[in-house]
């Protein structure tokens, strides 16, 4: 099911999920086209603002040893290495005043795909009265998948907007699989 264009209320909040210089073409784990999510989201913080409702915005946030680098085992190249330039959230983003930025994966030993693993960003949308959370950003397939997957086990209404999202595909299809498992978990496309 998919909303092209649906009312912010009440009780609606936006969640950038890892929009970061790292993702974004020239850093180290770049997303192909990652940059194309800046222009739709871009617009979608200018709605959020002009109706007043809270932005969240979750950032890896690791050390410069974390487990999730080939230099310890993991899968990935180093990136967004805590206080770095890589770290840093798009500048090219409209980021509103009040931005509540939520870092994950922050401990050596422990990755975190998803904005809630390890974070309060389940307690600082109650704080806020969150109900419905409209999803964005990088990458589809682990931290925007992952988030959205476990707002919707925490009872959230989720809406990803596909025109704001794009996949790693290490496999090739890995992005649609991605969103076609949001969809079964009961987000909603917009």
């Amino acid at each position: 099911m998919r909303s092209p264009n649906p009312d912010i209320r009440d009780g609606d909040a936006l969640l950038v999920v890892d929009v970061q210089n790292d993702f974004l073409p020239g850093g180290s784990l770049a997303v192909a086209g990652g940059d194309a999510v800046i222009a739709p989201l871009n617009g979608w913080l200018a709605r959020f603002a002009a109706a007043g409702r809270p932005v969240f915005a979750t950032r890896d946030w690791h050390p410069a040893d974390h487990c999730s680098f080939r230099a310890q085992g993991g899968p990935w190249p180093p990136h967004c290495i805590a206080g770095s330039a890589g770290a840093a959230l798009a500048a090219a983003l409209a980021w509103p005043p009040a931005l509540c930025t939520v870092s994950k994966a922050t401990g050596r030993d422990a990755d975190a795909y998803s904005g809630f693993s390890g974070t309060d960003l389940d307690a600082r949308l109650r704080a806020a009265g969150v109900r419905r959370l409209f999803v964005g950003g990088l990458a589809t397939d682990y931290c925007v998948l992952n988030t959205v997957l476990d707002a919707r086990r925490l009872g959230y209404d989720v809406l990803v907007l596909q025109d704001a999202i794009r996949a790693v595909d290490v496999e090739p299809g890995d992005g649609a699989r991605a969103l076609a498992a949001m969809l079964a978990a009961g987000a909603s496309a917009a």
